[in-house]
């Protein structure tokens, strides 16, 4: 069976001019948000993976009206990913399997994923997902504000060569065994011209020739050890300004640097807080999975999607909208605090 191509899907779907406007504007601050020309934090928050697009909007809103709470010290961006790398086997994200019962019906994932975006843009709230199959982000890009090359991918000089293309800022986690390396050199090579065999808008294999994307950074992970200690970040950026690329560092709460326990996310998180207000504002972002409901649910052999808990994570293990909300207004408290305190000793 032949896919629509992305043109086509894109002309079904096309970025209205509210959404586009979110696009544009939430890639901008990011932008700035790396370069240390905007002072507020960024924070990437969402489910592990998307699954029920109904729950999916119902958090976008809850973004949404948080976002217009906090928005002068924190851009804040919904996480919405529709891949999952698999170590084995495993369910692949929705748009492999959007019903959820190894029907692979993976053109209705791509729309289905595709009316997602559009949808939360036209709310007000810019997209971050994690591009993991070439093939896919054509379809996508252009409803999204930030991409991620994750961990097991961080590497692959075909996601440096997509990446190199593409018009968002592009993140690289650092790899599973908590190397920085590998990454770095992605950063460097994507900030390159590049020219590979791809497929254009239309569908067709062809040459492309890419500008190089100078929005290359680094994601914290863990590996083998967790990273987002004051030591190892210290250590990181170092590394980073010997390299020639700026020290600025987003990091990820959940994963190894959690100890794969969702609910320790929130220490990570609030200690990654503390060491910016003590000064270290080359952390310029932090990353929470997270869902409606917290902890995970077992996808059902039967496919029936009507027993599944509603906003409950079918992946990664996610905490609550109610401590997501929490922590993130505690950001922001503690945020205004130190922007009021070093204003008053500039007066002083």
């Amino acid at each position: 069976m032949a896919f629509k191509s992305p043109s086509e899907l894109r002309n079904e779907i096309w970025v209205s001019q509210d959404a586009l406007k979110i696009v544009q504007s939430g890639r901008e601050a990011i932008r700035k948000i790396l370069t240390k020309k905007d002072d507020r934090l960024l924070i990437i928050t969402g489910p592990c993976s998307i699954h029920d697009t109904k729950a999916a909007l119902e958090y976008a809103r809850k973004v949404k009206r948080l976002r217009e709470v906090v928005g002068s010290e924190i851009e804040l961006v919904m996480r919405v990913y529709f891949e999952k790398p698999r170590t084995v086997m495993g369910w692949k994200g929705l748009i492999y399997d959007p019903y959820l019962n190894d029907g692979c019906r993976m053109e209705k994932g791509l729309e289905m994923a595709r009316e997602l975006l559009l949808k939360i843009n036209e709310m007000g709230v810019p997209v971050a997902t994690e591009a993991l199959n070439p093939l896919v982000i054509p379809y996508l890009e252009d409803l999204v504000s930030w991409v991620v090359i994750g961990a097991r991918t961080t590497e692959s000089q075909t996601h440096r060569e997509m990446a190199s293309s593409l018009q968002t800022p592009v993140a690289f986690k650092n790899g599973t065994d908590g190397r920085i390396d590998n990454a770095v050199n992605s950063i460097r090579a994507i900030r390159e011209k590049q020219s590979y065999l791809g497929t254009n808008l239309d569908g067709q294999i062809e040459r492309i020739f890419s500008k190089g994307n100078p929005w290359g950074h680094l994601v914290l992970r863990g590996g083998k050890t967790v990273n987002y200690l004051k030591e190892s970040i210290f250590r990181v950026q170092k590394f980073l300004r010997d390299t020639g690329l700026n020290d600025t560092v987003i990091v990820d709460c959940s994963h190894d640097n959690s100890g794969q326990q969702y609910t320790g996310q929130s220490f990570v998180f609030r200690n990654c807080l503390d060491q910016r207000v003590e000064g270290n504002h080359g952390i310029v972002g932090l990353m929470l999975e997270s869902n409606l409901f917290e902890g995970k649910q077992a996808i059902l052999e039967d496919g029936d999607l009507g027993k599944l808990k509603y906003g409950v994570s079918v992946t990664d293990g996610c905490i609550g909208w109610e401590d997501t909300e929490n922590l993130i207004k505690w950001a922001y408290n503690l945020l205004s605090d130190n922007r009021l305190a070093s204003k008053s000793k500039a007066v002083a």
